[in-house]
């Protein structure tokens, strides 16, 4: 697999390797010590902490006929954004995931704003 920045230049492969195989691993992100890691067809896209500006979770309702009539599936996401707007949107496992994810998060990326931006809210309809 190869590795990605998503952001800044490229770092040494075999320091990510490690870091990336004994990371916390939720769905198809990863925590490491100092990078957040996602995978994406055969390519996998990291970032460090330090470099991410804000990050929020984002809920999908998918409208979806179920056996007994109608209703809507609620699918989790992880969006990592930059000074200048979105990086990234990651897709979670579910809920449980999610609020895992952003206690640790919290932790590991201090520094980062937790939240969708104001001006978003109205035109995402808040999260």
């Amino acid at each position: 697999m190869k590795y990605r920045a998503l952001k800044s230049k490229e770092e040494n492969t075999a320091v990510l390797q490690t870091e990336y195989k004994s990371a916390q691993e939720i769905g198809r992100l990863r925590l490491g010590e100092g990078h957040l890691f996602f995978r994406s067809a055969r390519q996998i896209f990291y970032i460090p902490y330090t470099e991410i500006y804000r990050y929020f979770r984002r809920v999908m309702l998918i409208p979806a006929k179920l056996c007994c009539g109608r209703g809507d599936l609620a699918v989790e996401h992880l969006v990592v954004c930059d000074a200048d707007g979105e990086l990234a949107q990651i897709q979670l496992p579910g809920s449980h995931a999610a609020k895992v994810l952003m206690e640790r998060l919290s932790a590991l990326a201090p520094d980062a704003l937790v939240g969708m931006p104001k001006d978003q809210d109205s035109a995402e309809g808040g999260v």
